[in-house]
């Protein structure tokens, strides 16, 4: 290939770096990816309790297309290489009124189950959520989701005049939480879909209801990855490296270097400098915009020092028991106000005194007999601000999320203590994040739209990541991998 000599690094191997680095090995460019972690995977990491590895990252595994169609670009199926499993139920919630509603990938299974919950006429406000969310999915998969940078003009453009109507029919001009109330007069589902926008790092009072296509993409399939996500980042790390990408990791980059205004190399915390033709950057952007990879590079992208960082987390991996309450895989029980929890988060900085608590129970799967009278692996996680909390703070907010699951009926004790992970500990593993998990949150009409596309102002760097377009999760990062690799190859005369 003309091409073939050309160097590529990429930085990170979390998801996008995973998947820029495959796609460009793929290409016939000599890849290699820098990782200063000991693993792969980013925010994907399995946490050892008591002998056991617990999910402590993503925990659910949706748009599996993305992947099997990184796996089909490099002639491989991904079904030979990652088992899985998919939940009859999506996922259990719980209210404090004792109140239960299971969500399952079949919609006509959730319509029963919303009208058993809360009657008739809420399972045909469903019913019609249901389909209006898939449209929502359908209408920007193609025209947003995989394209490099779009903006609205461009997004009109691509629908054409007839598609008008469906780009309205996408609601940008409301606030989720607004659009939700319009859907349903009972509060408990407005609190269950609101929650969506937690996806994304934003509040659901502030975030469009665009954002009910997150309820599609995971009707569509949820599955669980036998082992844990971590296997996930296994099995593309090893398919990047049977296409011939040199992994390298405890290799922390200091610097990014430039001639001419063009990236040429890299440097290395050791010293090591590493010729490049081009610089894949996945990583939180405000690190190139606070200087964190050199000077030379700052003016990569427009400062947006200032604004709101998204919701960071409070998480605890655990091995014990839980019982009095009947888990499921994924079970989200929530607290009173629901709004009131993300006045206090965004408005205030501050964690709720009621918080919504997510609970990965994680030998639960449909397909096994209830684990409750063994020890099992749990994964809890709270929103937090993105923002350093003492020890002080992280204690009493663990007393109240204890509490709160306790007013649920579920009593866990776990075996030993349990390793505990605060914005804190996020920011040091993602420099430049400030603990924040999803970048920024995607408040506002044109929330969505200012996130950076794949080529920054400089020559030759390229960015992936779930801080750039777009957006946060496993496969929105994935796909923005996919991305920053054809904006490369395009530019360099690949296609």
């Amino acid at each position: 290939m003309a091409n073939s000599r050309k160097k590529i690094i990429v930085i990170g191997a979390g998801m996008g770096g995973l998947s820029a680095a495959t796609q460009l090995a793929v290409a016939g460019f000599d890849v290699t990816l820098l990782e200063r972690q000991p693993h792969t995977g980013g925010k994907m990491r399995e946490v050892v309790v008591d002998g056991r590895g617990i999910d402590s990252g993503p925990t659910v595994f949706t748009m599996r297309w993305v992947f099997e169609q990184l796996f089909a670009d490099a002639g491989e199926e991904l079904s030979e290489h990652l088992a899985l499993e998919r939940p009859e139920v999506l996922a259990r919630h719980a209210w404090l009124d004792g109140s239960r509603l299971d969500l399952y990938s079949d919609v006509e299974l959730s319509v029963e189950a919303v009208a058993e919950f809360a009657g008739p006429r809420e399972a045909q406000a469903y019913a019609r959520f249901a389909r209006d969310s898939e449209d929502v999915f359908k209408t920007l998969d193609h025209t947003f989701m995989r394209c490099e940078k779009p903006g609205p003009l461009a997004l009109t453009f691509s629908l054409g005049l007839s598609g008008i109507p469906k780009l309205y029919a996408t609601r940008p001009y409301r606030t989720l939480w607004r659009e939700l109330g319009r859907y349903f007069s009972d509060p408990r589902l407005r609190q269950l879909f609101g929650r969506y926008a937690t996806y994304c790092g934003s509040s659901p009072l502030q975030a469009p209801a665009t954002l009910m296509l997150i309820a599609h993409a995971e009707r569509a399939g949820v599955w669980s990855v036998t082992g844990g996500m971590q296997r996930l980042a296994e099995a593309l790390t090893a398919m990047l490296e049977r296409q011939g990408v040199a992994l390298r990791t405890r290799s922390e980059v200091s610097r990014i270097d430039t001639h001419n205004g063009h990236v040429r190399a890299v440097e290395l915390a050791s010293g090591e400098t590493l010729a490049a033709d081009a610089v894949v950057f996945n990583g939180d952007v405000q690190a190139l915009q606070r200087g964190l990879l050199g000077n030379a590079v700052r003016s990569a992208l427009p400062s947006r020092s200032g604004e709101p960082r998204s919701l960071s987390a409070v998480t605890w991996s655990l091995s014990g028991s839980a019982e009095g309450f009947p888990l499921a895989y994924h079970t989200v029980f929530f607290g009173g106000e629901y709004a009131n929890e993300f006045t206090c988060l965004f408005g205030q900085g501050k964690t709720p005194v009621e918080p919504t608590v997510y609970v990965c129970a994680q030998d639960h799967v449909d397909s096994r007999p209830d684990p409750e009278a063994g020890d099992q692996r749990l994964f809890l996680l709270v929103n937090a601000p993105a923002r350093p909390m003492p020890d002080q703070e992280l204690d009493e907010l663990e007393s109240r999320t204890w509490g709160l699951l306790d007013r649920h009926g579920l009593r866990i004790t776990p075996g030993s203590p349990p390793v505990r992970t605060s914005p804190f500990d996020f920011d040091q593993r993602f420099p430049g994040s400030d603990g924040a998990i999803y970048g920024w949150p995607t408040h506002g009409m044109t929330g969505s739209f200012r996130r950076w596309g794949s080529r920054s102002r400089i020559p030759g760097l390229y960015l992936a990541g779930g801080t750039v377009h777009p957006g946060p999760g496993v496969p929105m990062a994935a796909l923005s991998g996919r991305i920053a690799a054809a904006s490369v190859a395009a530019d360099l005369g690949q296609s």
